[in-house]
């Protein structure tokens, strides 16, 4: 018989676990058999909650109860007052960042309530290892109704009427491609999953692999059914060994459950998957580096076409989809096209999932529908800019996106939008950026990751992305010209159109929007040679305040260079011919006497 009346359920994905959550796993099993409730009280390992600023995040069920930043030392104290003596413990409540005000349930807080999860719908519910928790929150149903009551052609329809558009940065409707695929000749046909997530600040597919393998699973599965395939390949990166580890043990159960290999369900119909592990390239985001990858030759693009649905895999009918792509497809199976496609915008339909990154005060995994403005994403969701300060720009789309200045905040988020403003949705990188960020030095940061990545096979990419990287280098040095401006908008658009794959059709994106909306930046950096956000070191200037100066020497001390002289117990100064702009006394000023700008 059943006893248990409460369940717990704890944060078990990356940043929680980096911020002690297996401890507090731990913790609270002690703490609850030293209650004596370890037979009333289940510990739920769950995925990501999302909200990651505040992990250890976890929830108490029946009562809904958030609490955050929980460390092995809390546990015995929610234990004792929360489900002893039925008394919350409000100081690991959330605090609203406007208003500081306490709130104790997960759904009346503003990060999860504005949300609508599809592709996330069972991240921070279910247990992250038990096949049982995902087959009770209906999984395996879609793949069921498939194999017994569609034909693949139907399947098909279902997904096209759906409006979903892939999800990993090109936007295409995936019932087409797997229409295309289905429809190329040949007897062996392969069904990919793209988890090779390599934006910076990215983490969208490798949380949902964390907290959801079996649904990505179960869409690969339907997918099989729907092309003609009866094996299917998950490309992870190698930085991802949690949700490496979570999909082994949840292939390792679908096949102790029957759900992969032979005659699944006795439907006569036969799918296996296996994962491969790339090395971290960049490039093989792309799908055809990404298909050599697999095969064992070196990740590089190729020219299309043909395609992959046509010549993929071992040159066989191929299709490719990214993590959250395949993620909505049961949802949609089983709910219909037409509950998909009433999210969203005409032709965007669905949700889409975000890294919301930088500086923002609620940081995490959001899922929202498409549409939405950048406006409600950063203040609404994401509790605005920490320290009172001004928003400077939302770069979207990853090192392949582009920067939207606060102008442009109300604009809606949606694939055609994005693109008259510059920037593209890409995989779901969103990062804002405060008054303190210099524009000029971003599209650097950006390019120089896109440089670095290229992987050489074709020349624009190659010579232009790191001609590009120079030309920016200088500017952010003080050393640029007027005429750099023009050059590098030529060949931004060059690059763009020669370009052999889309990292670097795409790369210029950040460059190009950031002329288009902060060009005044760029000009102060090469007629001023002034940098508004203090970024730019070659262009900062140190100087000692003489009435603020008390002569204590702390700053001539911790000087490296030796580049500042006085006598102590009165005004110093900076020898400007010898400074290297470091910034170690104004680190060390104790007396606000040094200023920079």
């Amino acid at each position: 018989m059943n006893n248990i009346r409460t369940q717990l359920l704890i944060c078990q994905g990356t940043s929680c676990v980096s911020n002690g959550a297996v401890e507090v796993v731990k913790a609270f099993k002690a703490a609850l058999k030293e209650a004596k409730l370890d037979k009333e009280v289940e510990i739920i390992t769950t995925g990501c909650m999302g909200i990651c600023e505040l992990g250890p995040v976890m929830v108490v069920y029946p009562d809904g109860v958030f609490y955050q930043r929980v460390t092995p030392e809390d546990t015995r104290e929610i234990v004792q007052e929360h489900l002893l003596k039925g008394r919350v413990v409000q100081r690991l409540f959330y605090k609203k960042p406007d208003t500081g005000e306490l709130i104790s349930i997960m759904e009346e807080i503003d990060f999860f309530k504005l949300q609508k999860t599809i592709a996330r719908r069972n991240c921070g519910i279910i247990d992250v290892n038990a096949i049982d928790d995902y087959i009770g929150a209906d999984g395996f149903v879609a793949l069921g109704k498939v194999l017994t009551e569609m034909t693949p052609q139907e399947v098909i329809e279902e997904i096209k009427k759906s409006g979903l558009r892939g999800r990993g940065g090109a936007g295409f409707p995936t019932g087409l491609k797997w229409e295309f695929a289905a429809k190329a000749p040949g007897k062996q046909k392969y069904v990919l999953c793209n988890a090779d997530e390599g934006d910076p600040g990215a983490f969208m597919d490798r949380s949902m692999l964390e907290g959801d393998s079996y649904s990505v699973l179960e869409a690969m599965m339907i997918a099989g059914y729907a092309i003609g395939a009866n094996q299917g390949y998950i490309y992870v990166r190698a930085e991802y060994p949690l949700a490496i580890k979570r999909l082994e043990i949840a292939i390792a159960e679908m096949r102790k459950y029957e759900l992969l290999g032979k005659n699944i369900l006795n439907t006569g119909f036969d799918f296996d998957v296996e994962i491969r592990i790339g090395a971290g390239a960049f490039v093989c985001g792309e799908e055809t580096a990404l298909i050599h990858s697999i095969e064992g030759k070196r990740g590089e693009p190729r020219p299309r076409p043909p395609f992959p649905a046509n010549k993929g895999l071992f040159g066989l009918p191929t299709v490719l989809n990214n993590v959250e792509t395949l993620a909505n497809i049961p949802y949609i199976i089983l709910h219909g096209a037409e509950n998909f496609a009433s999210m969203g915008t005409e032709k965007s339909k669905g949700t889409k999932v975000f890294a919301l990154a930088g500086d923002v005060t609620n940081t995490g995994l959001i899922e929202v529908p498409i549409g939405i403005t950048l406006r409600e994403i950063v203040y609404n969701i994401g509790g605005g800019i920490p320290n009172n300060k001004k928003l400077r720009a939302v770069q979207i789309g990853g090192p392949s996106g582009g920067c939207i200045p606060e102008e442009h905040l109300d604009a809606r988020i949606d694939y055609e939008s994005l693109k008259e403003l510059g920037a593209i949705m890409g995989s779901g990188g969103l990062v804002v950026m405060d008054e303190d960020t210099c524009m000029v030095d971003i599209a650097r940061y950006f390019m120089n990751f896109i440089q670095d990545e290229s992987c050489g096979k074709c020349t624009p990419c190659r010579e232009g992305t790191r001609i590009m990287l120079d030309m920016l280098t200088k500017i952010c040095q003080g050393k640029g010209k007027m005429e750099d401006l023009d050059v590098l908008e030529e060949l931004a658009v060059r690059i763009q159109d020669t370009s052999l794959c889309a990292l670097g059709q795409t790369a210029p994106n950040p460059i190009l929007t950031t002329l288009r909306y902060f060009r005044d930046e760029y000009i102060e950096h090469i007629r001023d040679k002034k940098c508004r956000a203090g970024v730019c070191k070659s262009l900062l200037k140190f100087e000692i305040n003489p009435e603020k100066c008390t002569g204590c020497t702390v700053c001539a001390i911790k000087c490296p260079v030796k580049a500042i002289s006085g006598e102590k117990k009165k005004p110093h100064k900076i020898d400007q011919n010898i400074c290297i702009k470091c910034g170690v006394c104004y680190d060390a000023c104790r007396f606000n006497a040094i200023k920079s700008h």
